[in-house]
């Protein structure tokens, strides 16, 4: 059982707040499309970990007629980094055990017009304490009209608030979103932040302000183009596409890395991969 103090317990407290309003939209949006799906929820936990400081979390999944896929999933961990892999996180050179709590979501979209989206927020304690996170679309077949909505409502953000730094932000995604091996972006981008320290006040009001920007801005998206028609060609697109999202982060995302060497749920971890894909 890990012990929060009161800016742990205030973090997870809003990210699985945060949860439970992102799973009702989702689901709202099905219900407007006819379809009953609902999130599946599967708690995991960790206590009887003995490298662990115990810790879990809920893993929601949906599948429904929108969302072909939809993870969102909360967790709150702790323990100790292996020595090797501390050296690769920030302040764990200074005290290995860590605590972790946050959000992540990824949806895998049934049309090829409604992108898909990555979300993940958190907050980290080792020898430092600091947030993360970010969102980023990932369009099969990009639509200039929803590439700068979802820009500008997170530049909305940034702006309003002293440790938002949108242009920064927005180029470290487009610089993490890439994959080498093939020589192109994950997606269109979005933000990307790290080890925002210091005033835990300033970096967690962030932090919200990005998640709040996340579930106004997707939502309008995938309304705008759910009921779009598509062709076969348009669906092969979006099957070769998520080849594309699977190769970057099974290969590259640092937070399937850090969930893989902690100890975190697996099938929670793994939610990120598409649920059909194709390799040419």
């Amino acid at each position: 059982m890990i012990e929060l103090d009161a800016e742990q317990r205030a973090a997870r407290t809003w990210f699985e707040a945060l949860r439970t309003r992102i799973c009702a939209e989702f689901e709202s949006i099905e219900r407007e499309s006819g379809s009953d799906a609902t999130f599946a929820y599967k708690p995991w936990n960790r206590d009887d970990d003995p490298k662990a400081q115990g810790g879990g979390g809920v893993q929601g999944v949906m599948k429904g007629k929108i969302f072909e896929k939809v993870g969102v999933n909360v967790s709150t961990v702790g323990g100790a980094f292996a020595e090797e892999f501390a050296k690769t996180i920030h302040g764990a050179s200074e005290n290995p055990q860590f605590f972790a709590t946050g959000i992540s979501l990824v949806a895998h979209m049934a049309n090829p017009h409604v992108p898909a989206v990555h979300m993940n927020c958190r907050f980290l304690v080792t020898g430092r304490r600091w947030f993360g996170g970010g969102a980023d679309l990932n369009p099969a077949l990009p639509i200039a009209e929803d590439t700068e909505d979802f820009h500008a409502t997170l530049k909305a953000a940034c702006d309003a608030h002293e440790v938002g730094d949108y242009p920064r932000f927005a180029k470290w995604a487009d610089d993490y979103f890439y994959i080498p091996h093939r020589g192109v972006h994950r997606g269109v981008g979005g933000i990307f932040y790290d080890h925002l320290e210091g005033d835990f006040d300033k970096g967690f009001a962030f932090t919200r302000a990005v998640g709040e920007a996340f579930l106004d801005a997707y939502p309008q998206i995938v309304r705008r183009r759910m009921g779009l028609p598509f062709t076969d060609a348009d669906k092969a697109a979006l099957l070769a596409w998520r080849g594309r999202y699977a190769e970057f982060n099974l290969v590259y995302d640092r937070g399937t890395s850090f969930g893989l060497k902690t100890g975190g749920n697996i099938d929670a971890i793994l939610m990120s991969l598409p649920p059909v894909a194709t390799w040419a």
